[in-house]
């Protein structure tokens, strides 16, 4: 069974910096595509990237656009998420996902079109 776990979360002042890690254990990484959500307490669980399996494209919600950067190392079977300029508003429990179809960029920030989850990482941004 595919399992994600992610680590690399924490406290930070705003402006900092902080890189998000997520590794897979039960599958091949290098079989799925990838995305990052976030939850903020009483919101809704919230797009920030996707990256296809190889790596080759990404796609960014606009709030991560030139901030946020999602990578990944399939011979580590790790996705990452560089996160820098961080603002308060980016507090928030942020998850990684694996889906083994890519369809289209938008359908890669649709919660419900991915196959795993981890069990997300606290990332708190104090003004």
């Amino acid at each position: 069974q595919v399992q994600l776990v992610e680590s690399g979360g924490g406290s930070v002042q705003a402006g900092g910096s902080l890189r998000l890690s997520c590794v897979m254990s039960g599958g091949t990484l290098s079989f799925y595509n990838g995305g990052w959500f976030r939850q903020a307490p009483g919101k809704e669980r919230e797009f920030v990237a996707a990256i296809t399996w190889g790596g080759e494209t990404t796609y960014y919600a606009d709030f991560a656009k030139g901030r946020f950067t999602v990578s990944r190392d399939n011979a580590k079977n790790t996705m990452y998420l560089k996160m820098t300029s961080l603002k308060a508003e980016d507090t928030a429990v942020y998850y990684c996902a694996a889906r083994l179809q890519w369809t289209t960029a938008q359908a890669m920030s649709v919660p419900q079109q991915y196959d795993a989850w981890g069990q997300g990482t606290q990332v708190t941004v104090s003004s």
